[in-house]
């Protein structure tokens, strides 16, 4: 695996790099690539670091693992290329954000302009053997994410974090709630979602305001 990250994030998260988890993690991926058809392609397994500096973190939204069906895994959470058909959860997002915010659906899913503006999407297992989810979860990629949470929580502050679901609401003990906000909320599948709690909750006004306050230019959502 071809470790190439962001120099802000290669200063911080550096010494993850040269522990055994992570000499092991590197091995295993490196062989699953080689012998499965695996997801992301391999120069996009950092993406969401690459096109997110460190220090121009605003927003950190945690995914599980990339979607493991063809073309769809970019190294974003929640995130498809453009010219791929916008998963159901990506959709509940953009209906959320235009009863919220008014801003119309766009046409299509690519969120790296959302990641250009300092929202970190990470998913907290950044790699998925093609067809079966959650494939890569015990490999050690959760080490490794929950690092990166860890040193934005100990060396910036006012950041917003968007906890979507039991699973990323799991990561709010690495966040300190004094010195961040903290979203909650069901997840946007539509499981979640239309049982109630997604829609109507403001997350992304309430974000933007949260960020105005503190002096940073809101979210282009």
């Amino acid at each position: 695996m071809d470790v190439r990250i962001e120099e802000s994030w290669k200063k911080v998260l550096g010494d993850e790099f040269d522990k055994q988890y992570f000499v092991d993690l590197t091995r295993v991926v490196h062989q699953e690539y080689l012998n499965n058809e695996c997801y992301p392609p391999g120069k996009l397994i950092f993406n969401a670091f690459n096109l997110c500096p460190f220090d121009k973190v605003k927003v950190v939204i945690i995914g599980q693992d990339p979607y493991h069906e063809m073309g769809q895994a970019m190294g974003l959470s929640f995130s498809v290329p453009d010219g791929v058909a916008m998963p159901p959860s990506l959709q509940n997002i953009f209906k959320e954000i235009e009863m919220d915010l008014g801003t119309p659906m766009p046409h299509n899913g690519d969120l790296t302009r959302w990641a250009e503006q300092g929202v970190l999407l990470l998913n907290a297992t950044l790699t998925v053997r093609a067809h079966q989810a959650n494939s890569h979860q015990r490999l050690g990629w959760q080490t490794f994410t929950d690092a990166a949470i860890r040193a934005l929580n100990a060396r910036r502050e006012h950041i917003v974090y968007m906890l979507w679901g039991g699973f990323a609401k799991s990561k709010e003990y690495l966040i300190d709630r004094t010195k961040n906000l903290v979203l909650e909320s069901v997840h946007p599948s539509p499981l979640s979602a239309n049982r109630g709690g997604w829609f109507g909750n403001h997350q992304f006004s309430r974000c933007n305001d949260y960020l105005v306050s503190n002096g940073e230019e809101p979210i282009k959502w």
